[in-house]
């Protein structure tokens, strides 16, 4: 039974009097319905017998019959209706099941992603605590240093004193000595000056006359101690003990990067033409010699330039390449949306983030203005590694576990991708391949 029908059939079952489903429906003799109940109680408080509808009077009160066909009118239509009811509760109660499995699957979700977000803020704490703890052994160690080289050097100060002190000691020791020898001389002398016994003067002369055994104090010095690099020295000490700690903290901070290596190769679409890739993709260099390649978009049409093929947009990665016997090279990582084609400006504000090297030992970081690297030797093999969340690139000597240089506070909003120059063959004094090479992770 559709709504609609339902709703007329209602109206049509349905008391003008008590405006429900009829009970025990009698017709009056004008020809409408009422429940049996409802007229009677009607024409009995109004004292008169007269229809609610039509206000037709009877002078005398209508003998009222069961309808029985309306009765049973209205018995099927409350059949009909209470299937309907039932039918449309059992489909509400599907709806509902299903929205409430639809509610608890979401509440579920959500529960898994708060333990989630848990674990992660666990995972991030405990990384902050063994940092945190390693700071604090690498510091405490470096003041312990500087304690023990400040207590050194306060010491070797006090000695070369102690040393002047006691030299000094020794001389005045010696002038006292000569002074109460000296005096006591005089005192004799001037005994014998008051003596009237001539006689004894004479026997007494010629031993007092001569000064008694003194010495020649006029080029005696006593010299301060040099102190002229003592200090020097000292802080020369703490450098190369904190070179030390720093080599070991950046040996722990390479093989913690290196758990992050992927598998990078060379995607032939972005290679400029000049560019000589090999089979497997791992090795690029110049071969002087400009290809007929088709000039698609991806592709560096001036610049000696190629990308990986793998794009990274979170996380973290790192990969190594060999730049073993090279006079020039480029290196690092640059957004999607750079520039290729016609020259090109290799700086953060442009897309790259990179290092490289010119004239066979100028290292610098094209940190938009470009810094100078001050390197003790030229790196053979370089490693890479980005923080996309954190905004670092990292740049390392593999072989000297050396930190090259690091741009912090970038904000990376695309894909990065390995970016790659092995720079022009210079009449082949620059034709070694930049080489991507497996990670070592025990290093």
């Amino acid at each position: 039974m559709s709504a609609g029908s339902n709703q007329r059939s209602e109206d049509q079952f349905l008391c003008s009097i008590c405006l429900d489903v009829f009970t025990e429906p009698v017709s009056t003799p004008c020809g409408y319905n009422y429940c049996k109940n409802c007229i009677t109680r009607h024409w009995d408080v109004n004292n008169s017998c007269q229809c609610p509808l039509c206000k037709k009077e009877f002078h005398f009160k209508p003998d009222l019959k069961i309808n029985t066909l309306l009765r049973e009118m209205v018995a099927q239509f409350r059949r009909e209706a209470q299937q309907e009811a039932s039918s449309s509760s059992s489909e509400q109660q599907a709806e509902l099941r299903k929205t409430e499995a639809e509610i608890q699957l979401m509440i579920q979700k959500r529960r898994l992603k708060i333990q989630e977000l848990k674990e992660s803020v666990k995972v991030s704490k405990d990384a902050a605590d063994r940092e945190t703890v390693e700071g604090v052994q690498v510091f405490s160690a470096l003041m312990e240093s500087v304690q023990r080289g400040l207590d050194q050097l306060v010491e070797e100060i006090q000695d070369k004193q102690k040393t002047t002190e006691k030299q000094a000691e020794a001389f005045i020791k010696d002038l006292e000595q000569e002074i109460s020898e000296l005096m006591k001389r005089s005192s004799e002398v001037e005994q014998l000056l008051r003596s009237a016994d001539h006689l004894h003067l004479l026997h007494s002369f010629s031993s007092l006359k001569a000064a008694p055994p003194t010495k020649n104090w006029t080029e005696v010095r006593v010299h301060p101690p040099s102190y002229e690099g003592t200090v020097v020295r000292a802080v020369a000490q703490l450098e190369e003990t904190i070179r030390k700690e720093k080599k070991k903290m950046i040996e722990a901070e390479l093989k913690k990067v290196q758990q992050y290596a992927v598998d990078v190769t060379l995607d032939p679409d972005t290679a400029n033409p000049d560019l000589i890739l090999s089979d497997d993709g791992k090795q690029v260099y110049d071969g002087d010699v400009k290809k007929e390649l088709p000039d698609n978009p991806e592709r560096f049409s001036k610049c000696v330039n190629v990308l990986g093929n793998q794009s990274f947009s979170s996380g973290r990665f790192y990969f190594e390449v060999q730049v073993k016997g090279k006079t020039e090279w480029d290196l690092g990582v640059a957004r999607e949306s750079i520039n290729r084609k016609g020259d090109i400006t290799v700086r953060p504000q442009d897309g790259f983030w990179t290092v490289c090297l010119r004239n066979g030992n100028e290292y610098k970081a094209n940190a938009g203005p470009s810094v100078r690297l001050h390197l003790q030797s030229g790196p053979e093999k370089v490693g890479v590694f980005v923080d996309y969340e954190e905004g670092l690139v990292s740049f390392y000597d593999v072989d000297a576990a050396a930190l090259i240089f690091s741009s912090t506070g970038c904000c990376f909003t695309e894909k990065l991708y390995p970016y790659f120059s092995p720079s022009n063959n210079d009449g082949g004094k620059n034709s070694a391949p930049l080489i991507i090479c497996p990670v070592n992770q025990t290093v």
